[in-house]
This record gives C-alpha cells, structure tokens and sequence, in this order.
C-alpha cells in the first residue's frame, strides 16, 4: 500500500495550522537548517537528551554546513504529529519513538520495541548485521521516509501502580498508560488503555486520571517523579524490553542531501543510539538504590501474569499477520533473536550469574 501520496495531500489534523505555516528550510550562502520535530517534551531525562545529542551532532560534524532547528513536543507540533508532518514535507525529521506510529503500519511497533522481544543487544544486532535497517528502509519509502536508529532507553520497567498486581484479574478496569501493541495487549486483560504523551503522564497519574503508567526505568521516571504518587514499582515488564529511538528525514529532503551530509546523518543516528543506551544504563542503577531509600517497593509480576502477559501479546502480534510486510518484519525478528539469544545466555548469561554470585 503506498500512502505517500495520501500523505502528502491530507491534512495533518489537529497541528495543521501550526505546521503548514513552517517555511521551507531555510538555505543561505550554501547552508541548510533542517527542522526537527520531537514526540518530547523539551528536558524529559534521555529521551529529549537523546534528540539534541544527535541534532547537535549533526550540526557540529557538518562544521555548521547542515544545522539542525530542534523543536520539542509542542513547540511546533504536537507528540503523536510528527510522522505527520514529516511525511507531508511541513517539517524536515523527526527524532521519537516510532512504537507511536502503529497506527500508520504496525511494522513501525519492532523498531521501538515489540511485547516479548528484543533487548538492546538483540535489537542492534539484527538492525546493523541482519534485515533490521533495511525493513526500517522498506517500511519508510511507503511513507516518504529515511529512518535510522537514534537512541535506546534500555530494557523499561513494568511501571507504577496504585495498588499491588497480585493476578490478571487485577488488571481488569485498571486505568493505565501505555502505547504501542504493548497497550493494546494490555487491553485484552481488560485495562482500560491510555496512550498519553511523556510530558503529560505525571499529571494523569497524580490527577487520577490513570491509575498507573509504565514510563522508562528507575532514572527518568525518579526525574519525572512518580514516587511522589505512589511506592509501588514494578522493575521488569514484558513490553519494552529495549526500546529504541529513531529518528526520520523526509526522504526528499534526504535525497536533495550531499553524500557527506547524508552519511553524516547516519552516523551521529548510530552514535546517538550508543550514547543514550549507555546514558540510560549508566543512570539507572544508583536511581533506584535513590528510589528505594526513598520509600518506593520494587516488585515482580507473579509468573501468572507474565504467562497472562505472554498470551496477549502473541494474541496481539497474530492480529496483524494479514499485513506482508509486518509479517516479514515479525519473522525477521524473531529468527534474529532466537539466533543471538542462545549464545547470549550462554555466555554473557552465564558469566553474570556466576559473578554476581562469586562476588556477592
């Protein structure tokens, strides 16, 4: 199905006013401003860290020849709006996560992170040594897209409640922020699913207008302060086991690029990747020992619910298998995965475990 051209005819909903009155990039003594939009808010922990990293990359491996105009969630569009108004050329990229965008082609879901999926090393090693980068390429020329991974916020927490998960039934009527096909598999567990952008959870949350929300892990959700709303944490989940970021140029706006400029786009994406996750991983383990002393009770999802949790996201990734090209990607994935998984575990697996408990 090639929806470039609805795209690029369509409206782009509720930010259309906003977004048509952006100029065209602007040009000036063979200079080029690209703008970028984000689905963050401006100083959310690693996430919006993650955008500047590579915007400011970019402009500085370029020598100022390419500058990139960054524009957080709001600033210009809003969160969900950036596929939008990339694909319909009102602004240049966008740096978010594309789990977001399942509503344009639920593909987009694996190059964030699936339910029961990849963890970060498992994501880049099928992105950079398998098909992932060029199913990420296939997916996007549908759309008028050049997408590259940008950023990873690590294996997510299962998140904050108000109340202890003791069975799948407690989730029944349970008001719950999470987006992507992690969402809709929470939904068949009958919670009640709210996609709400990062900047907006906190409020959700301490309003009651949710009665709980995933978010990333210990260090930015201390940063956006749940602990204040409640002590119950959750410190594994089953949706986002390695999250990653990307980010994507309007492919006309790519395709008018120098090589250099291009490839420069390209490896300040992969840098950024590598910056972030380490940023994340690097941050989280004091955050929670900070969490933890502050009164906030980590817990594990019995393994009932992890089986719950395990049926509703097969149930919900079958849905799709209708679509080729999800089916492609759903089948790339999972034999990439259980390809590296086995010597992982084997390996690295096994060595952390005697470590840990040989140094105690």
């Amino acid at each position: 199905m090639d929806r470039r051209s609805f795209l690029r005819t369509s409206a782009l909903g509720g930010s259309a006013a906003a977004a048509t009155s952006l100029a065209a990039p602007a040009i000036a003594q063979g200079n080029r401003t690209l703008t970028m939009v984000t689905t963050w808010g401006r100083g959310l922990a690693g996430v919006h860290d993650a955008a500047q990293r590579a915007a400011d990359a970019i402009t500085e491996m370029s020598g100022g020849s390419l500058t990139i105009d960054l524009k957080a969630s709001g600033e210009l569009v809003g969160a969900f709006e950036v596929f939008d108004a990339v694909t319909a050329g009102q602004a240049d990229m966008y740096h978010g996560a594309d789990y977001y965008f399942t509503g344009q082609h639920p593909g987009y879901q694996f190059f964030t992170a699936a339910p029961f999926g990849m963890t970060p090393q498992e994501l880049v090693n099928w992105y950079y040594h398998g098909d992932g980068h060029a199913l990420h390429d296939e997916l996007g020329k549908i759309f008028g897209l050049k997408s590259f991974l940008a950023g990873n916020t690590g294996p997510q927490a299962g998140g904050w409640f108000k109340k202890e998960i003791n069975s799948p039934d407690d989730f029944n009527g349970l008001k719950f922020r999470m987006p992507g096909l992690g969402g809709k598999a929470l939904g068949k567990l009958g919670a009640s699913v709210q996609n709400i952008p990062g900047s907006e959870v906190y409020q959700a949350l301490a309003s009651g207008a949710i009665d709980g929300t995933e978010w990333i892990g210990p260090w930015a959700d201390e940063k956006a302060g749940f602990q204040e709303i409640t002590k119950t944490y959750y410190t594994s989940g089953f949706h986002e086991p390695g999250a990653g970021l990307s980010i994507a140029v309007n492919r006309d706006v790519f395709d008018e690029l120098s090589p250099a400029h291009q490839k420069i786009i390209e490896i300040a994406s992969g840098d950024t990747h590598q910056w972030n996750l380490a940023q994340f991983m690097n941050n989280n383990g004091a955050a929670l020992q900070r969490l933890q002393a502050g009164g906030v009770k980590t817990l594990e999802f019995p393994d009932a619910v992890w089986n719950a949790f395990g049926k509703a996201a097969s149930d919900t990734l079958d849905e799709f298998m209708s679509d080729d090209l999800f089916a492609t990607i759903r089948g790339s994935v999972v034999s990439s995965m259980k390809s590296s998984s086995g010597w992982i575990t084997l390996s690295e697996g096994a060595y952390r475990k005697q470590r840990d408990r040989v140094l105690g």
